[in-house]
């Protein structure tokens, strides 16, 4: 069976397989052997079955899913935070878990949990296709036809009971499907409406008005030049994510926290009208503002239901919004209001942040997003970020070059370093910027990485990974929130802060990774400019971290203000 299902991946286009090491896992694990010798399949080892499953979420990311391979037992349970997040995000997967057989199963058996249905609703279809039984040979390439059709919108679980021997040489293979459809590699995988949604609802008559906004979220199914097209038409400016990829359209607004805490802005700022094309940004300025609007809200794509606020008013694809006759003339007013607070922000964070002689954790968020986009011949092709801060800091200060995937699905920090690992193996050149306590708790990710090899045309090489870790000794989001100012400092940094005083470059390099702590600008980009694996260590400071963020607000409000007044 393992030997006919794997051929048959193979054949409509799958080339990774991430196996985290077992013994009941054996059938599956040779006959991914026996491909990966032969050049059709590459092959991943991972020993961390969480790490395991992140880079398979990492390969996943381009378009096409990558086999997740474990043996029986709690091994299969430790891919949940990933199924998850595959899940929610609605990235292609498709994990195959060794079991014990039925004979085994509930008798106190060793290695033995019940693994049916073991990630719930997280996965688009679960099958236990039983002891494999030559019987039904005929079954098994349109069983691994049907689980890949149903992995293009989320991850797919096969269980699979094995009797001993597991060691064996197969049979032959049943004849191939005819017209096995190949699977075409993506810079991105997204669904533009959710799993099962068979319809759109029709286009409020109310969205014709001259004060609109758009916003541009992740993994929405909808292209650049799609969100272009109806910002040309409608005459709205465009509130980019950077995890849209629409920062690259002239105009688009990078600095909405920063304008929307303006007063005198919002007084002017009251839409009619909000488009949100994917997932809301991580700004919570923004997501107030949105609420407290009274606007129509239309929502485009997912993935899954994306209604926070439950106040969408009707669910659109973008093929039926652009169909529209937009019977309304753009406000010029309304246009250059949006723009000019645009200009006065990024004008202004350039200015606080240049005023320091050291890197803050808002200018590594800027000089990250400027330094990615760099020359040809050793360009960044993906991009990863953290949630928590990193994420924040990217789309608050990253400007227009900012571009980032992000596990937004379930916002873990989580299997960051392991995500972009697996970006990594499947031939990207991959930078990730991640906070000190989101590369502790996924430092597992950095085994192997220096025996991790790409093949390409050009022969086989190291895979190529630039990290950038903001180091502030513990978890600096919370500074910003009510319990830092409400409890005494040794109280917050027990239970908050939680300080670690851990080496990260020597952590790094304890791997065999070269590792360096850079101190300015200049450094950061020169560093990011040398090919990985490599980590990039920034030392920051998280109570002075706080005042930066301040004194970039009361800059931009300051001077935004000043501009409506006529001052």
């Amino acid at each position: 069976m393992c030997a006919t299902v794997i051929d048959e991946w193979i054949r409509c286009g799958i080339r990774h397989a991430v196996v985290a090491p077992g013994s009941r896992s054996t059938p599956i694990v040779l006959a991914l052997a026996a491909r990966a010798a032969s050049g059709e399949m590459e092959v991943q080892v991972a020993q961390d079955e969480r790490v395991a499953g992140f880079m398979a979420l990492g390969m996943g990311l381009r378009g096409v899913p990558a086999l997740l391979v474990c043996t029986s037992g709690t091994a299969a349970a430790n891919f949940a935070p990933a199924v998850v997040e595959a899940g929610l995000s609605d990235v292609p997967m498709l994990v195959l878990t060794a079991d014990r057989p039925p004979e085994l199963r509930d008798v106190g058996a060793a290695q033995t949990v019940d693994q049916t249905h073991l990630f719930g609703r997280s996965v688009r279809w679960f099958h236990d296709p039983g002891v494999a039984d030559l019987a039904a040979s005929h079954t098994w390439r349109s069983l691994a036809r049907r689980a890949l059709t149903a992995s293009r919108t989320g991850p797919v679980h096969l269980n699979f009971p094995f009797r001993e021997p597991l060691v064996a040489e197969p049979a032959e293979l049943p004849a191939p499907l005819a017209q096995s459809p190949v699977i075409e590699t993506a810079p991105r995988v997204r669904a533009a409406m959710m799993p099962g949604q068979s319809h759109s609802d029709p286009v409020p008559s109310s969205a014709h008005s001259a004060c609109g906004v758009i916003l541009a979220g992740g993994r929405s199914g909808v292209s650049v030049t799609e969100i272009r097209e109806l910002a040309a038409r409608t005459g709205w400016p465009i509130i980019a994510d950077p995890l849209s990829e629409a920062r690259q359209i002239p105009g688009a607004i990078c600095a909405a926290d920063q304008i929307l805490r303006t007063p005198d802005f919002t007084e002017r700022a009251v839409p009619e009208v909000i488009i949100r094309i994917g997932r809301p940004s991580a700004s919570k300025v923004l997501a107030q503002w949105v609420a407290g609007s009274q606007a129509v809200v239309i929502q485009i794509g997912g993935p899954g239901v994306i209604d926070p606020d439950h106040r969408v008013a009707a669910r659109c694809q973008i093929s039926d919004v652009l169909a529209v006759n937009w019977e309304f003339s753009p406000d010029p007013a309304w246009w250059e209001m949006w723009m000019r607070a645009e200009a006065i922000a990024q004008t202004w964070i350039d200015e606080v942040l240049g005023a320091y002689d050291t890197l803050t954790e808002p200018a590594v968020a800027r000089m990250f997003a400027y330094g990615i986009d760099i020359q040809e011949d050793t360009r960044i092709d993906e991009v990863v970020v953290a949630s928590s801060m990193p994420i924040r800091d990217l789309e608050w200060f990253g400007g227009p070059q900012a571009r980032a995937h992000a596990n937004r699905g379930a916002n873990g920090i989580d299997g960051t370093l392991s995500t972009a690992v697996g970006l990594a193996c499947s031939g990207a050149r991959t930078a990730v910027l991640l906070g000190d306590l989101a590369f502790i708790h996924d430092l597992n990710a950095l085994v192997r990485v220096t025996r991790r090899k790409v093949h390409h045309g050009d022969g086989v090489s190291e895979i190529d990974l630039r990290i950038v870790v903001v180091d502030n000794d513990g978890g600096g989001i919370f500074s910003f929130l009510p319990q830092a100012g409400h409890l005494d400092t040794a109280t917050f940094e027990q239970y908050f802060g939680t300080p670690h005083g851990a080496d990260l470059v020597a952590l790094a390099q304890g791997f065999g990774i070269r590792a360096c702590t850079v101190e300015d600008a200049g450094e950061l980009i020169a560093a990011l400019h040398e090919p990985g694996p490599q980590v990039i260590r920034v030392r920051t400071d998280r109570v002075a971290n706080t005042a930066v963020h301040a004194a970039i607000t009361d800059a931009v409000v300051r001077e935004i203000s000043a501009d409506l007044r006529g001052v």
